[in-house]
């Protein structure tokens, strides 16, 4: 399967594999040496999981500019919600097709985080049952904010925000970083962790 990451990858315009490993530890150390743009992790690795990993990649300061997505089979298994406290910008299922895998990498080199449309539909589900769903005191937020954040939290990307708002898709990226600098988190992917922590959604 990674062989075929890979060679799909490699095949794209824009996009080069600068490494690859079969194990968590390998992965960390490649990520130190390379400084790539965007991590694809496996959650489920020999020697170290993806999980910690992914935790070192992004608590590392030499890494700040390295993504992390997750790849994993499972959907919403035990390990989301462990690998999205641990700094990863997104989930993906192995199985998205090419075309959203490629797109996905390019949104996260661009510095915005994902989930896969079933991975979102799954979190908002979850959340409210995961024993790892803290609530957090009710947020200071703008009727703007809230607007733009509750449309975060159900999965919608910034254009789709843009036209359900009726206002300009540059707005709409001022706003996300106005919540992720208040609420002091630092992807999209957990804005909506702070949503329904909060209890704003969901």
């Amino acid at each position: 399967m990674r062989a075929g990451f890979v060679a799909l990858l490699n095949a794209s315009d824009g996009i080069e594999v600068v490494g690859e490993a079969g194990q968590g530890e390998e992965g960390v150390r490649l990520t130190k040496a390379t400084k790539p743009d965007v991590v694809m992790m496996d959650v489920r690795m020999p020697v170290l999981n993806g999980i910690e990993a992914t935790r070192r990649i992004t608590n590392d300061p030499s890494c700040a500019g390295t993504r992390v997505v997750v790849l994993t089979t499972f959907g919403l298994d035990e390990y989301v919600f462990g690998a999205l406290r641990a700094g990863a910008t997104g989930f993906l299922l192995k199985d998205t097709p090419p075309e959203q895998l490629l797109q996905a990498i390019r949104v996260a080199a661009d510095g915005e985080a994902l989930l896969s449309p079933s991975i979102t539909r799954r979190l908002i589900e979850a959340f409210p049952q995961s024993p790892e769903a803290p609530r957090r005191a009710a947020l200071d937020l703008t009727e703007r904010e809230t607007d733009v954040l509750r449309l975060v939290a159900r999965g919608l990307s910034n254009a789709d925000i843009a036209r359900q708002l009726q206002i300009g898709p540059a707005t709409v990226k001022t706003y996300v970083s106005r919540l992720l600098t208040k609420l002091d988190v630092g992807t999209r992917v957990h804005l909506v962790i702070a949503a329904y922590e909060s209890g704003l959604a969901g």
